[in-house]
């Protein structure tokens, strides 16, 4: 845990990238699911912004 804090605040690819992961899955998780209008409505936005994130932080340093 303590690793994980320090790798996002030495913008360290390897954390960043696993919340992008994460923003990328959820977001296509809410695309799919079928009961919240609210978690549709959203689910491009949170899509992108893992998207565009991943791309930016592919770029940071190991």
């Amino acid at each position: 845990m303590i690793n994980f804090l320090q790798g996002l605040f030495q913008l360290r690819r390897g954390p960043w990238e696993m919340i992008a992961s994460i923003l990328i899955a959820a977001g296509v998780f809410m695309l799919m699911q079928p009961y919240k209008l609210e978690l549709y409505t959203y689910s491009f936005v949170v899509t992108l912004i893992g998207t565009v994130m991943f791309i930016i932080v592919s770029h940071f340093r190991d």
